[in-house]
Formats: structure tokens, C-alpha cells, sequence
């Protein structure tokens, strides 16, 4: 189909809650894309951080046509190989005791949310549920996460929300403390805040917090949707932060452009979910789970070193480049931030570079790189080349 097909399809029949740009993508190898008319364009998106492994990577196709081969689902009422070996490899690398499996971050979140909730609950009985996140922060978008995102410019048109969230600022922990009270149970954070801009937490803010954590008896949760799977060139980012969680959740480039997330739990906290406390039917699917033990097989420490080098190639050059409308940039690995001066809009810079052929991402003001963690130099210098040539 041509594009004005496709457009003229997602006119009528499609709801508009996305503002697209006026590309159709027809198919992509490594971190290149092509549209349905021939173009070219370079990614530095990787679908939002979900394309892990680039596209139509060969050893990622293997492992999920063979698996649809043998079995597409059954449910969470009998077990299969693939997610018991994807959540064995999860808590062999992270030092974290269980695994339960959801479809997406927003589920991911939930479901942690739910599990800190029941912890305090079963310990401490009713009254002591609330959990402070930061301001600026970004959990998802089902009515529960939005509550939970420390964003105003989300909390508007689906009243009511879940109560029980309170809003701290990020690398102060005097304000974390002053929020805190008697109904405390949980403190949930991303290590680096990606929809609210790229912004990494101050290593010094993260071990305080997990000390008052420790202090109060209130669990820490990390939210690794976007930093989690190598994004940062670590497998998870916390694992650069000098702590352990009690829940981590998950999702984006697990499985390497299929649905998927879920929550890891410490030892602590492993028993809480119980049979009938939380549910979810694709959970664990086993051509996903699949993609992601071929996606965790992957990323070993040669590959992450190559994440590290590659973000520090991709900020140092950006930078070099000297544009007017852009600043410095910010972030870990290949999770990078780069500052959109005054006089311009994010939005501006991104339509012109998408329209010369290099896709790349909003957050909060500025401009945000997530390229698939297989980028090759030659296809970081062509990105390069359209940054320079189109903002200069």
C-alpha cells in the first residue's frame, strides 16, 4: 500500500490519540528503516527503546518462527519452557529472587505497584499504601501510573484517580522526607527519567534513598521500563547505581519488538503475589519469551561495553557538532538526552530531521536518542551527517 492508503485507513477507521509524522514504514534491517515509498532513515528511536536488536535481525527471527512453530499460547494455567528460562536468566544476572511476566511497562508498573501495596498490607495491615514518586517522573498511562507520574500535564481529563501517590523532588532527599509519614509503604523511581527529558539521578540521591528505605521498612522500587535490557550499558541500570531493589520492573526491549514486561522481587518479597492476588492472560507468552531469553542471550558484557562506547561516540559528536539549536547532551549509553536551545522547539527539530531522513525522539524540552543497541558506526555517522547537514 502507498502512504496516502495507509493514511486515508488510519483517517477513518483509526482513533487519533498519536500524532504522527507523515512516514509509513515498511520494513528496516539493523538500524535502518525504509519507508513504503523507498526512503531510507537512519533510527534513532528503535520503536521508543523496544527495538533492542535493530530489525530483521536473524538470530532474533530464528528463535521466534521456531517457537510459533511449536506452541503460540496456552495460558498462565500450565507451564512452558520459554518463561521459565527467560526468568531464570533475569534473576541469575540481577541477584533478584522471582520473575512474574506482564505485556507491557504501564502492566509492568502496575503490577509493582500492587506487590508493594499487598507487602505492606499482609505486614503492617490497612492504612499504609502510599507510595512517593518524583516529580517529573513518568510511569505510564493506565489511570493507576498516570496517578503515579509526577507530571501535571498528565493528570487532567480522567478524574478520579487512584489516590495514594505522593510527589517528591528528585536528588533532594529532604523532600522525600518531608512527604513521608505513617502511610508510607514504597518509594518508585527511574534512575533516569526518560520522558520527562533524560535525566539521570545523582548516584549520591539514589543510595540515601534506598538507606531511608532500608530505615523505614519501605520497599524501593525502580522503574526500568525504558533503562532496563542494556539500554544503559548495563543489563539494568541500577546495577551502575551501587544498589538492589526490592522490585524492579521491566519491559520495552526485553524481547526485541514484541510485547512484553514484568517485575523482578527480592527475596523479600517473592512470596507476596499469591495465587488469585494478580493475573494476566498473555503474561509469559511463549513466542515472547522466547524473543527475550534470545534478547538476554545476547546482551553479554562485550556487548554492553559496545552500548557504553557507542553512546559515548554518539554524545561526544553530537555535541562537537556545534549546532545553534542544540546544547549539551546527558544520559547513560545509548539513552541520550540532548538540550534543545531557546528560540526552537523539540517537535520542530524532530519533524525536520525525520523529514531528512534520521528519526528521532521528544522528551520533556529537549531531543532524545534511543537507537537499537546494534547500531553500527557507519549508521551513527550517516545519523550524524543528517543532524549536521539539516540543523547547521
Amino acid at each position: 500500500m502507498t502512504f496516502e492508503e495507509i493514511k486515508a485507513l488510519d483517517e477513518q477507521y483509526v482513533m487519533h490519540a498519536y500524532s504522527r509524522f507523515p512516514v509509513a514504514i515498511e520494513r528496516g534491517k539493523g538500524a535502518t528503516l525504509q519507508s513504503t515509498d523507498g526512503r531510507e532513515y537512519i533510527d534513532f528511536t528503535a520503536g521508543i527503546g523496544v527495538a533492542s536488536l535493530g530489525y530483521a535481525d536473524e538470530g532474533w527471527m530464528s528463535a521466534v518462527t521456531e517457537q510459533a512453530g511449536k506452541l503460540a499460547h496456552v495460558s498462565n494455567l500450565f507451564y512452558t519452557e520459554p518463561y521459565a528460562k527467560t526468568a531464570q536468566k533475569l534473576c541469575q544476572r540481577t541477584g533478584m529472587s522471582n520473575v512474574m511476566f506482564a505485556n507491557s511497562g504501564a502492566e509492568a508498573n502496575e503490577a509493582m505497584i500492587k506487590l508493594a501495596r499487598k507487602w505492606s498490607f499482609d505486614k503492617y495491615g490497612k492504612g499504609r499504601g502510599t507510595i512517593i514518586t518524583l516529580h517529573n517522573s513518568f510511569h505510564g498511562r493506565t489511570i493507576t501510573t498516570l496517578a503515579a507520574t509526577g507530571q501535571e500535564k498528565f493528570h487532567n481529563y480522567f478524574f478520579p484517580f487512584t489516590e495514594g501517590f505522593r510527589y517528591a523532588d528528585a536528588n533532594d532527599l529532604n523532600s522525600v522526607e518531608a512527604v513521608a509519614g505513617h502511610d508510607v509503604c514504597a518509594v518508585m523511581m527511574e534512575l533516569i527519567q526518560g520522558e520527562g527529558g533524560v535525566l539521570p539521578l545523582e548516584r549520591t540521591f539514589v543510595q540515601e534513598v534506598a538507606d531511608l528505605c532500608a530505615k523505614r521498612d519501605w520497599l524501593l522500587l525502580i522503574d526500568e521500563v525504558q533503562t532496563g535490557v542494556g539500554r544503559t550499558g548495563s543489563l539494568f541500570a541500577f546495577q551502575q547505581y551501587g544498589i538492589q531493589p526490592d522490585v524492579v520492573s521491566f519491559a520495552k526491549g526485553i524481547a526485541g519488538g514484541l510485547p512484553f514486561g514484568g517485575v523482578m522481587a527480592n527475596q523479600k518479597c517473592r512470596e507476596v503475589f499469591a495465587p488469585g492476588t494478580h493475573g494476566t492472560t498473555f503474561g509469559g507468552n511463549p513466542i515472547a519469551a522466547a524473543a527475550a531469553c534470545h534478547v538476554l542471550d545476547r546482551i553479554n558484557d562485550h556487548f554492553l561495553a559496545q552500548v557504553q562506547k557507542k553512546g559515548d561516540y554518539l554524545r561526544e559528536q553530537t555535541e562537537a557538532l556545534d549546532l545553534p539549536c542544540l546544547g549539551a547532551t546527558r544520559g547513560m549509553g545509548l539513552m541520550i538526552g540532548v538540550e534543545v536551545r531557546e528560540g526552537w522547539t523539540n517537535r520542530e527539530l524532530a519533524a525536520k530531521l525525520i523529514e531528512h531522513g534520521l528519526l528521532v525522539l521528544t522528551a520533556g524540552p529537549g531531543l532524545r536518542f534511543l537507537p537499537p543497541l546494534v547500531i553500527t558506526q557507519e549508521e551513527m555517522d550517516k545519523g550524524l551527517a543528517i543532524l549536521k547537514e539539516t540543523l547547521g
